[in-house]
């Protein structure tokens, strides 16, 4: 419970660039980052480096309460969550990237009521770090214990986004598409066509990116385009799995394009890719249909046959009797 209180907290302040002031209920203290030579009213910290590099900052917190208040302070690695927004990892788990780069001096801080404070801290960037964007956070942590006895973890941070010099790859894939079809017993309606599909970002910078999804049938016909859920920012490594259905004829086969425009966050969007993948979409319903007609025919057709064949051997009959009555 303690967790998810905390990165709810966390998540929000983070996809809203951390606002001065906190918006959560009960949380009375805000972060942001100070004003310095590296920028003024930033609404994060964001850095371009060369491997090896070590540079300084510091992130204000104020304190909105009529007391003292001690928070814990750390940095932590970024990630995106299944929700779409960015999180840090909780303090109890290692970081491996930018969020291991930071050193504070000390690991709490007190800020006196209705004090605002400067807490320094350091980013050494190691000589192995790779090219491309690297992101973290660095975090404010308050335990409060509640009127029940429960201790919540309210967090407050800043994003932390770090860009290491060297050869820039963004890239952008679709993974694993997948199209299954089931028919439907209505000769005359749809069946449903569920699309499954991951969009990656394989490349080493941030990406935003839109996507559409587009279903057809054999030789194009019928095709209709998807509803699809907007993607979140996808840092390097990381993907996105999307599942949906949509209405499509038994057109014989269906297939599915998805196709993703992606782009480093204020650059010029890269070239589309788009996956394609299909699967078997047979009218079953009316081809059932239809032989049972066939059926009918044929039946009716040797019907009409045998009827015929009968009245021939009667009237043969007939003939035969009234030979041999003349002949007698």
């Amino acid at each position: 419970m303690n967790r998810i209180l905390a990165a709810v907290v966390a998540a929000v302040l983070l996809v809203l660039g951390v606002p001065a002031v906190a918006a959560a209920q009960n949380v009375t203290w805000g972060v942001r980052p100070a004003d310095s030579a590296m920028g003024q009213n930033r609404p994060n910290f964001a850095y371009s480096v060369a491997p090896g590099a070590e540079l300084a900052d510091a992130l204000l917190v104020s304190n909105h309460e009529q007391r003292a208040l001690t928070f814990a302070v750390y940095a932590a690695d970024a990630f995106t969550t299944s929700s779409g927004q960015l999180d840090l990892r909780p303090a109890g788990e290692t970081s491996t990237d930018a969020g291991a780069w930071v050193r504070f001096d000390a690991p709490t801080i007190t800020v006196q009521a209705g004090q605002t404070v400067a807490v320094p801290f350091t980013v050494s960037v190691p000589a192995s770090a790779t090219p491309g964007d690297h992101s973290g956070g660095v975090v404010t942590s308050l335990r409060v214990e509640s009127g029940s006895g429960v201790t919540v973890d309210r967090r407050l941070g800043a994003r932390m986004h770090l860009r290491v010099a060297g050869t820039l790859t963004p890239k952008a894939e679709v993974q694993g598409l997948q199209v299954e079809y089931d028919g439907t017993p209505n000769p005359v309606g749809k069946g449903t066509a569920t699309v499954s599909y991951t969009i990656a970002n394989t490349g080493n910078t941030r990406l935003s990116a839109t996507h559409s999804v587009r279903i057809a049938g054999l030789f194009g016909w019928f095709a209709s385009d998807a509803a699809v859920e907007p993607l979140p920012e996808l840092l390097p490594g990381e993907r996105v799995t999307r599942k949906l259905s949509i209405g499509a004829l038994p057109a014989g086969r269906v297939s599915a394009d998805v196709t993703v425009t992606a782009s480093v966050p204020g650059g010029a969007p890269l070239p589309a890719v788009t996956g394609t993948a299909g699967a078997l979409a047979l009218p079953w319903a009316a081809a059932v249909c239809l032989l049972l007609v066939v059926c009918l025919l044929l039946a009716w057709r040797a019907r009409g046959k045998a009827r015929a064949a009968g009245e021939q051997q009667r009237i043969k009959a007939a003939v035969a009797a009234a030979l041999q009555e003349r002949e007698a």
